[in-house]
């Protein structure tokens, strides 16, 4: 089981690096091409629109055609798109490998989740493999930053894309060695085009809120006819009772609030670049607390989560988030204070991942794709909604365009007190039985 966890693991591990690995190396990318950064909006953003806009869709490819075989392409489809990326010589080659690279992404991650939870034989062994899923994602979204800028220094930023390249044909070798063939039987399930379209539209224009908020209205009209048809469709995407179960939704809406909160890491970054003057490096250096706590948080989680119930683990990982968020607001210029606040904040988003994906996944084995696409969808969503709307509220209450030079108090405190507020709901919701483990009381 070892090396079939950490393959999988590391599946998730680059699509989530793929999200964030430009954001440091954007502007670099964009000059190499000629490009200005009003025309970068695509490759900015194309990655995270695609992957989060097309998880459902991807777990339902792997309900129907197999997961192991939908990974398999996945990947050939990511080194595609990273060989697109790394030989652009227009905006819009850049942009089109991203997207390759995002649609990717999205068909590779709930069918790996999906395998994960199918190869552990009891409660303690699923428990340790969602924790090493949860840190590979958690961590990934926290070294994109790191991961661009020191390749930036060292070379050129296409080099990031000819390792992934790379990457993906040693994970391709690694799942046909290491995943078993039959891990999962594939099905005949209807792929629901209708819905999937409508999600996939929905979910991206709410992911371009934060490049374009008037699209918001757009997307809740998308929801709301996606609701409609995926309520009257004889393969429903999400109305097929996977909504219906307590565990699920408080495991969507709890990845939600991760990323929604740690989304304030983005202004963050502006504050050392704009208000304390480091380079894009040593802004990167400050913030790698962030990911490496984030391994030590999921081990904590990994042995919480068979004793104690999900949800209040999930809510100590908020509130420790939370503190950790507040802390650097006693001395904002102090990059050390930083540096311990996001580390503590890393370790809370640890706890709170594993949780949340353990509730989210608590279904049966047959709807864990579904279940997993929908807290992925929820993660991706919390991103790129959570970030939106810190910048917006830091850009209104500063008066400074991208919030750089002066520190964003409000945004700031408001990201710490909202985890906490949701830290206080979790705890206080009544837990049943986890579907994983025999019925009884839990303490």
């Amino acid at each position: 089981m070892g090396w079939t966890v950490v393959a999988l693991c590391l599946i998730q591990f680059v699509d989530v690096l793929g999200v964030t690995v430009v954001v440091t190396t954007l502007p670099a990318m964009l000059d190499d091409v000629g490009a200005s950064a009003a025309d970068g909006t695509l490759v900015a953003v194309g990655y995270a629109m695609f992957f989060g806009g097309l998880l459902m869709f991807g777990a339902r490819l792997g309900d129907r055609y197999g997961h192991r075989r939908c990974i398999l392409a996945s990947l050939v489809a990511f080194a595609a798109g990273s060989l697109l990326t790394a030989t652009a010589t227009s905006v819009a080659w850049l942009s089109a490998g991203r997207c390759v690279q995002g649609a990717a992404a999205a068909i590779a991650v709930p069918s790996a989740l999906r395998l994960l939870t199918a190869v552990a034989t009891d409660e303690r062994q699923r428990a340790r493999a969602v924790a090493a899923w949860s840190a590979a994602g958690a961590a990934a979204g926290a070294s994109g930053f790191v991961v661009g800028g020191l390749v930036s220094a060292a070379g050129s930023w296409r080099l990031i894309f000819w390792g992934l390249l790379g990457v993906s044909a040693v994970l391709a070798a690694a799942v046909v060695r290491f995943v078993p063939a039959r891990a999962a039987t594939p099905g005949h399930e209807a792929l629901n085009m209708a819905g999937s379209v409508l999600l996939t539209g929905a979910v991206m224009l709410a992911i371009l809120f934060g490049e374009a908020p008037w699209l918001l209205p757009g997307s809740a009209v998308l929801v709301a006819l996606f609701v409609l048809v995926d309520r009257r469709s004889s393969a429903p995407l999400l109305f097929s009772g996977v909504l219906r179960l307590p565990q699920v939704r408080r495991g969507a809406g709890g990845a939600f609030l991760n990323t929604a909160t740690t989304g304030v890491i983005t202004l963050v970054t502006l504050h050392l670049q704009g208000a304390l003057g480091r380079t894009p490096l040593e802004a990167a250096a400050t913030l790698l607390p962030l990911s490496l706590a984030v391994i030590p948080g999921s081990a904590a989680a990994a042995r919480l989560i068979v004793r104690r119930p999900a949800e209040r683990v999930a809510g100590a990982g908020l509130l420790t988030i939370g503190a950790g968020l507040a802390a650097p607001l006693i001395a904002p210029a102090s990059a050390l204070l930083i540096g311990a606040g996001v580390a503590a904040a890393g370790f809370g988003l640890g706890l709170a991942s594993v949780a949340t994906t353990s509730l989210a996944t608590d279904v049966p084995e047959e709807s864990r794709a579904t279940s997993a696409g929908l807290a992925n969808t929820s993660a991706q969503l919390g991103t790129a909604l959570g970030t939106a709307v810190l910048l917006l509220v830091a850009e209104a209450t500063t008066g400074v365009p991208g919030a750089t030079d002066r520190t964003p108090w409000v945004a700031w405190v408001g990201a710490a007190v909202t985890a906490a507020v949701a830290a206080a709901v979790l705890v206080r919701l009544p837990v049943r039985p986890a579907l994983s483990r025999p019925s009884g009381p839990r303490s």
